[in-house]
């Protein structure tokens, strides 16, 4: 079974102040979520950069940078959104790709930590923004693995990251430009729950930072090992074990980094498992259609979730009452798009279905409307969230008409 936060006596109230559909999000699971990640990670000096990109809603990053996590940012309007947030100097990361200059100025201008993805943009960042004291370098160890992440796919055939070669000539080019601090980093996963991958991806990068000492006598100040912890979206697989990640990459920072008298600082930027299982979508069974299948016709569509649709991905749904009554009947549940693929589940046993019923869509905390667009005129609709004292409250609210024609010249 999948959770909900809420009775149904209670969503039922909620929805007569928040008409469906909305996205809901549970700060106490979020809080929960992060103290695992710090938990596991209590051994060594550690920070987590939340990424932005997941739930880009500044009172969702705020909870989280109350907690001093940082902020992970790959655009300008995410960096306004930490610093919204409260967070500012090295508490922020830009992490972009084809970047420009306008956010290098305004990460410089915030005290961020500029990590850059490619080699070129060495040159490109001293001509129009100009050299930090601190730079980090985006690593694609190509040889990470010989299938790839489902998402991300082969960090070989990945448009991220220097080669090997590139960065230790990224990193003698910036230390003899004047850089004087330095960080590397990684992301050559997502959604994963394999644990050996993060073990595997901390080797290889203690290795790495072992011979940049060797060879550029550069030694880091920190390693930020990307996130990609995955959740389980579906009900009978199992979370990521971040205790036993947290043990692993502790024996091979004392193995090879203490080893090498190398103390670096370590940093993740998790998103999805900040946030991914403390959201929820709520929609409205609107119609129901009866032709070569049956289809479940909801108030929301792909343009509230689109992950169903861009990867096949897998989200639970539950209706609201009936959680415990036979899935006996078979259905693609579908929105309004007019698109084919605007289906949140295909061929998906559930209970008999009535116009009107309150369905959950579960594990939409991250990449959910944060993916969301406007295409068939479509709005975007609300965020909500549970505080921890009980109190729901509405961080992001509903588009209107008048904001969908707002930017018309």
């Amino acid at each position: 079974m999948k959770n909900f936060p809420l009775t149904s006596d209670q969503l039922r109230e909620l929805i007569k102040k928040f008409p469906t559909p909305f996205h809901i999000y549970d700060e106490k699971k979020i809080l929960e979520n992060y103290q695992r990640l710090k938990n596991a990670f209590d051994w060594v000096d550690f920070k987590e950069y939340f990424a932005v990109k997941a739930t880009p809603t500044p009172k969702i990053v705020k909870i989280l940078a109350d907690q001093n996590a940082g902020a992970d940012c790959s655009s300008l309007p995410e960096l306004l959104i930490a610093k919204m947030a409260g967070l500012n100097g090295q508490d922020i990361i830009l992490t972009s790709n084809d970047t420009p200059a306008d956010e290098f100025q305004e990460a410089l201008k915030l005290g961020a930590i500029i990590n850059l993805d490619d080699i070129s943009h060495l040159d490109y960042l001293e001509k129009n923004v100009g050299l930090p004291e601190m730079l980090c370098f985006r690593y694609n160890p190509a040889d990470i693995s010989n299938e790839g992440n489902d998402i991300i796919g082969k960090p070989a055939e990945a448009k991220y990251g220097l080669t090997r070669k590139q960065i230790f000539e990224a990193y003698k080019s910036a230390h003899d430009k004047g850089v004087k601090r330095f960080g590397l980093h990684t992301m050559v996963a997502s959604n994963e729950l394999y644990t050996q991958i993060f073990l595997t991806t901390a080797e290889i990068m203690f290795n790495l930072a072992v011979e940049i000492k060797e060879k550029l006598n550069i030694e880091l100040e920190f390693i930020n090992l990307g996130g990609g912890i995955g959740i389980p979206y579906r009900p009978e697989q199992k979370p990521v074990d971040l205790a036993a990640v947290g043990e692993g990459i502790h024996k091979l920072y004392d193995e090879i980094l203490i080893k090498n008298n190398l103390r670096p600082r370590l940093a993740m930027e998790s998103g999805r498992a900040m946030t991914g299982d403390a959201g929820w979508l709520v929609s409205t069974v609107r119609h129901i259609k009866h032709t070569y299948k049956d289809y479940i016709g909801l108030d929301s569509c792909m343009a509230d979730l689109m992950r169903p649709a861009l990867y096949n991905a897998y989200h639970h749904i539950t209706i609201v009452d009936k959680e415990d009554q036979p899935h006996d009947h078979i259905y693609d549940v579908t929105g309004s798009l007019c698109e084919n693929n605007d289906k949140f589940a295909i061929d998906r046993n559930l209970p008999e279905v009535e116009v009107g019923d309150l369905l959950i869509i579960h594990d939409t905390g991250a990449h959910g409307h944060a993916m969301g667009f406007n295409y068939n005129g479509k709005l975007r609709h609300a965020e909500l969230v549970i505080r921890q004292n009980g109190e729901i409250e509405m961080v992001r609210r509903a588009e209107t008409i008048e904001d969908y024609f707002a930017t018309f010249a």
